[in-house]
């Protein structure tokens, strides 16, 4: 079934909606953002706006470049992080960013998630690296963000956030989810006397089932 830019918004909105009952974010911080099939062009969140009060014709389409093709609103402000990942990543069709509470301490510590939990080696393909820290909406950010996400599908935004990158909207949302819970985890374990990591050679087994042969 093909799937044009309306649908690309409205599911947009709808993971919003379910990034924000999930507690993923707080307030109105965060975005979210996703190719649109066929089109050299992004849909994205618009800044500032409640999760709630938005609605298909309030998310962005942008070209490649930063130019706004449709839409009335101003872009949310790390649009530039969300192109230099989609410039550098033909893999990744969809970005969802949060500010989740486990992932932000692990940010605001500058502490990587390490490669330990199952379902995290296999989603993100290994530890979850933290990026250099560069402001809000700098180029900066976006080139330190594409450096640590190298090979991976999740990253830690230094005292900011998590950001997943994934083949789809509905798995990027699960991406993020999974980190959360991991950093959840991870916390823990360090108060239990630390956390045992995983193999290279383990992971690397699980991230192949995980692409090659897991679900239906």
């Amino acid at each position: 079934m093909r799937i044009n830019h309306e649908q690309i918004r409205e599911e947009i909105v709808q993971i919003g909606r379910e990034m924000l009952n999930s507690s993923l974010v707080v307030g109105t911080w965060g975005n979210i953002s996703a190719r649109v099939p066929g089109k050299n062009y992004i849909a994205i969140t618009p800044s500032g706006v409640d999760y709630n009060c938005i609605d298909a014709s309030g998310i962005v389409v942008m070209d490649m470049e930063g130019n706004i093709i449709e839409g009335d609103m101003k872009p949310s402000i790390e649009f530039g992080l969300h192109l230099a990942i989609y410039n550098n990543r033909e893999d990744v069709n969809a970005i969802v960013h949060t500010h989740s509470t486990y992932c932000t301490a692990m940010a605001i510590a500058r502490k990587p998630i390490p490669g330990a939990c199952e379902d995290l080696v296999q989603i993100v393909g290994g530890d979850v690296r933290v990026s250099t820290y560069a402001l809000p909406g700098t180029l900066e950010l976006g080139d330190n963000t594409v450096k640590a996400l190298k090979d991976r599908n999740a990253v830690i935004l230094a005292n900011h956030g998590c950001l997943g990158a994934g083949k789809n909207l509905r798995e990027t949302l699960k991406i993020v989810n999974v980190v959360e819970k991991s950093a959840k985890a991870t916390i823990f374990a360090q108060l239990m006397g630390g956390v045992v990591e995983l193999s290279k050679e383990d992971i690397d087994i699980m991230r192949d089932f995980y692409l090659n042969k897991y679900g239906q």
